[in-house]
């Protein structure tokens, strides 16, 4: 599979990259690679609840933090986790359609 997936560091999990068309690949690649994209996108729920804690956690030192330099930090790093979680939900939601292809 891992000519079909990498591993965004970034986001914490494989990602897709398929490069031929998908009507070329022949239907067991094609099940195998939606059957490897289903298990990794079970875990992107379990991903970002462990980058909310992270975000919870830097809130909190935000609200105790009277240095401005280490406020406009963690501002930056709690913005960066914010911006992680929504592009794992883009990944969650936007491959749903071909996530059911596996059932069909």
């Amino acid at each position: 599979m891992d000519k079909y997936f990498y591993y965004n560091e970034r986001l914490g999990i494989d990602v897709p990259v398929i490069k031929e068309d998908w009507d070329s690949l022949t239907t067991d690649i094609q099940q195998s690679i939606l059957l490897h994209w289903e298990k990794i996108r079970g875990k992107i729920p379990d991903r970002i609840k462990d980058l909310e804690k992270i975000i919870n956690t830097k809130q909190s030192q935000l609200s105790n933090e009277s240095n401005f330099d280490r406020s406009c930090q963690l501002n930056r790093e709690i913005a960066d986790l914010a911006s992680t979680i929504n592009d794992l939900w883009l990944w969650f939601r936007t491959d749903q359609d071909i996530s059911e292809k596996v059932h069909m």
